[in-house]
């Protein structure tokens, strides 16, 4: 799950994903990875739930990219 990461270092943000929103959106994200690997340029450098919640952060906030938290 999404904070079960032990690499984690940020504390959670208000419009992080719970665990349970987590385990219904990461089989779609998942299963469109595995078959589109060359699609994403994700290299699993990141928890794609921490990129997920970048997502969310950017489209509720506005915020452009570059201005996202450093550890967002």
């Amino acid at each position: 799950m999404c904070w079960d990461d032990p690499v984690r270092e940020r504390k959670p943000c208000l419009g992080d994903l719970s665990d349970e929103q987590w385990a219904l959106v990461e089989p779609a994200i998942t299963a469109r990875k595995t078959a589109h690997p060359w699609v994403s340029g994700h290299e699993g450098n990141y928890a794609m739930c921490e990129i997920v919640n970048a997502i969310r952060y950017q489209g509720r906030t506005g915020v452009q990219w570059v201005f996202l938290p450093h550890d967002l």
